[in-house]
């Protein structure tokens, strides 16, 4: 299992929020963000947003944090990201 999670840098309504990402597969993103009561609103085509004070019990759980760019990369490397071209 591998779920990414990068640094809390997006504000929006009134705090910062990070990405979580798998880069084995959309079930497993699923099941853990199930599991972590993340509701499934928070999924965005292929990464859950995530708000700043959520990390540390994401990280608990197995989460590993790594940079924007590094999760990007590994998102792509995955086939699992959805271009920009797409989101529309």
């Amino acid at each position: 299992m591998t779920v990414l999670v990068d640094d809390p840098i997006w504000p929006a309504h009134g705090r910062l929020w990070a990405h979580m990402v798998s880069d084995e597969s959309l079930a497993e993103l699923h099941a853990f963000a199930a599991a972590q009561n993340l509701p499934p609103r928070a999924f965005d085509r292929d990464h859950y947003d995530v708000p700043e004070d959520a990390l540390p019990r994401l990280l608990a759980a197995g989460a590993q944090r790594v940079g924007g760019k590094e999760l990007t990369r590994r998102l792509i490397a995955s086939g699992l990201r959805v271009p920009a071209r797409d989101r529309r």
